[in-house]
């Protein structure tokens, strides 16, 4: 996995405050929460050892994943 960087957080964390906004849930916001999970797991990739990071980021996962299985 690559390293997150600041300039993909800060795009995701605009991104969050449009979504909230514009008030769209469903599919897109299912993406976000995928794209949400994918950078977490990155930054807990890139920081061994840090089991609050990996739980947040498995916490993310689950969530975006279950969002995917209402579609």
């Amino acid at each position: 996995m690559s390293r997150p960087t600041i300039a993909e957080v800060s795009a995701l964390i605009a991104d969050l405050a449009a979504l909230r906004q514009n008030h769209h849930i469903s599919a897109e916001y299912a993406a976000l929460m995928s794209r949400k999970a994918d950078l977490l797991e990155r930054i807990a990739d890139h920081t061994p050892g840090d089991t609050e990071a990996a739980g947040v980021a498995r916490l993310a996962r689950e969530r975006a994943d279950s969002l995917k299985s209402t579609d």
